[in-house]
């Protein structure tokens, strides 16, 4: 630990330790973090060039897939950068401006990735319960509205988080055991009184995710009663299939995210490179899956894939 020890002039940076106990092995577990990080951008930038260009895919939709896209490139690229320069080259030093602007985007990316699922789950509630009125009242301009709105939202919820950190004293020994700057591994640090902190940080993760899951399970409960009413059989399941890309991306996103936040404020018999490698996956593998998903499951953006792969 006395490798970490921080003198008088580098009372403004923090050292990001890494996964502690995994030093020796930071090569290997690269491998596989570069891996999917780059699957990831890959993907999600293939999806927003192939709806940027082809003119049939500029609808609500396909849209809500680019915001999720979006989202996803910024949430993976918030966190896997550092975190490789950590494993690979032992650049542990991070500036308290760039662990603050950090934690900003990271956490106001995640609001933003959970508004998007929101109203996709809407988009599909919508469709399937009322799609006569489908294209009056999901419009483009109103995709973007939402959008924006879901924007301003993460950012005032998430400003607070930096800006209550600014004014907390921190030890001499400014060390955070972990990858990124993840709100409360930097509250966990501080010499000061935290509590504001820490009830500020589990009151909007609570509140804010907390709605978020309320309305995407409201919704889901709906078009499952919509499509139990269906008499035809292969209509039902076609509803059913409209549904199936997103309720995959919302599994493989509430399930790491759950995980990572109870270990991280309740398991504390669980040891710490278990938090943190759980923590980096909940970053890592919904941005390299949701594309790989959307591809699959969506047929007019398969069909398009397919033609350009056949044209070149």
């Amino acid at each position: 630990m006395t490798a970490f020890n921080l003198t008088s002039s580098d009372l403004s940076t923090f050292i990001l330790v890494g996964i502690p106990g995994l030093e020796t092995a930071y090569i290997w577990i690269s491998i596989p973090f570069s891996t999917c990080y780059i699957i990831g951008i890959l993907g999600n930038f293939t999806i927003l060039v192939f709806v940027c260009k082809e003119q049939t895919l500029h609808k609500p939709m396909y849209l809500l897939i680019c915001l999720l896209a979006l989202t996803d490139i910024g949430i993976s690229t918030s966190v896997m950068p550092k975190a490789l320069l950590i494993f690979w080259f032992n650049l542990k030093d991070i500036s308290r401006a760039g662990c603050f602007t950090q934690m900003f985007f990271l956490h106001t990316v995640s609001l933003m990735h959970s508004a998007v699922l929101v109203t996709m789950s809407f988009d599909r509630y919508v469709a399937i319960c009322n799609p006569l009125r489908y294209s009056t009242i999901l419009t483009n301009a109103r995709i973007a509205t939402l959008g924006l709105v879901g924007l301003i939202r993460a950012v005032l919820f998430v400003l607070p988080l930096p800006v209550l950190l600014h004014w907390q004293p921190f030890c001499s020994n400014r060390i955070i055991h972990h990858t990124y700057c993840e709100h409360i591994a930097v509250v966990k640090e501080s010499c000061g009184d935290t509590t504001v902190n820490r009830i500020y940080g589990l009151v909007t993760a609570s509140a804010v995710l907390g709605f978020d899951l309320i309305v995407i399970a409201l919704s889901y409960v709906l078009i499952l009663r919509a499509v139990l009413r269906i008499s035809s059989k292969k209509a039902c399941q076609k509803a059913l299939n409209t549904c199936t890309a997103h309720l995959c991306v919302m599994l493989t996103s509430v399930t790491l995210f759950f995980f990572s936040i109870l270990t991280q404020r309740f398991g504390q018999s669980i040891a710490p490179h278990v938090h943190i490698i759980f923590a980096n996956l909940f970053y890592l593998f919904p941005p390299m899956l949701n594309p790989i998903i959307y591809g699959v499951k969506t047929k007019e953006l398969r069909d398009i894939v397919g033609k350009y792969i056949c044209r070149r």
